[in-house]
């Protein structure tokens, strides 16, 4: 049976996770995340009344555990970044499936379904502000999912190469990685009336986005490229920052993730919207109904 040693698995002294501070009992099947600390609320608001179990707050993670029409949820804040994400799955994973009492691995495996709500820049001119893009395949600019084993078991190699080729990726930079959302997962959530695609989710907001402020980057022209890339029929709809991370450990780790995002930067007609509270709001209530 495999153990986890005290430098591998960081136990708090009140039995909660390391960073998260949620003890095992705090966790629900049903896991949404979100970026930003304050969106945690948001969500809470639509659960049902005195069904709040916990609300814990540790730097920038945010933990409320509650239910939505009876189904128990827990919605927690990440902050910005993969590097963040990474922290956030395996402390999820480890207090799904590890014994805290033991420091050992469960007999059964516990398979969560894990839903990041965000925002987006589209890329392609079709898909407009205010939008609900669900992403089929997350494009890592990041790098995380180099570090576990695995990663090109993962990834599809095939779009990954063409990639690289068609943009004339920066030599010295993290090679993409390209992984699946759960099919099922993201069937249930989109529907059939939210926009699907392939989404970059990049390890920066101004220059791996292509943003140029006072410092000039690698390959000037590369969100042109990046509209203009198909590969097999498919084609990059939107950046974000987060989803490559969730979907390649998800699948590592054995449970089931998206990422569905409202679209408040057009890249293309270099438009934004900052007004965009109101209909993050329809995005959350429309996940919390479907999950």
């Amino acid at each position: 049976m495999k153990t986890f040693p005290a430098s591998q698995l960081i136990i708090n002294g009140d039995g909660s996770a390391f960073h998260l501070h949620i003890r095992p009992e705090h966790l629900a099947d049903k896991v949404i995340l979100v970026g930003d600390q304050d969106r945690v609320n948001i969500v809470a608001s639509f659960f049902d009344k005195d069904s709040i179990e916990c609300d814990i707050q540790s730097r920038e993670f945010h933990t409320i555990t509650g239910r939505f029409q009876g189904k128990r949820i827990t919605c927690l804040s990440t902050g910005i970044g993969t590097d963040n994400i990474d922290i956030v799955m395996n402390e999820l994973d480890a207090l799904a499936n590890i014994d805290f009492a033991t420091r050992t691995e469960k007999p059964e495996h516990r398979t969560l379904e894990i839903v990041r709500i965000g925002t987006c820049g589209a890329m392609q001119e079709d898909i407009p502000l205010g939008a609900f893009l669900a992403s089929q395949k997350s494009i890592g600019f990041d790098g995380v999912l180099a570090f576990y084993e695995g990663r090109d078991r993962l990834s599809d190699l095939g779009f990954e190469k063409a990639l690289v080729d068609f943009i004339g990726y920066p030599r010295k930079a993290a090679v993409p990685y390209i992984v699946p959302a759960n099919t099922e997962l993201i069937d249930r959530v989109a529907g059939t009336d939210m926009y699907r695609g392939c989404t970059i989710a990049a390890n920066g907001f101004y220059g791996p986005q292509g943003r140029v402020l006072r410092c000039n980057i690698a390959v000037p022209d590369i969100n042109t490229k990046i509209s203009a890339f198909r590969y097999e029929g498919q084609r990059i709809t939107n950046y974000e920052m987060e989803g490559s991370a969730i979907a390649g450990l998800a699948l590592l780790m054995g449970h089931k993730a998206m990422t569905v995002c409202c679209v408040i930067a057009q890249r293309k007609a270099e438009a934004a919207n900052t007004d965009y509270k109101p209909r993050i709001k329809e995005l959350i209530q429309t996940v919390l109904e479907r999950l």
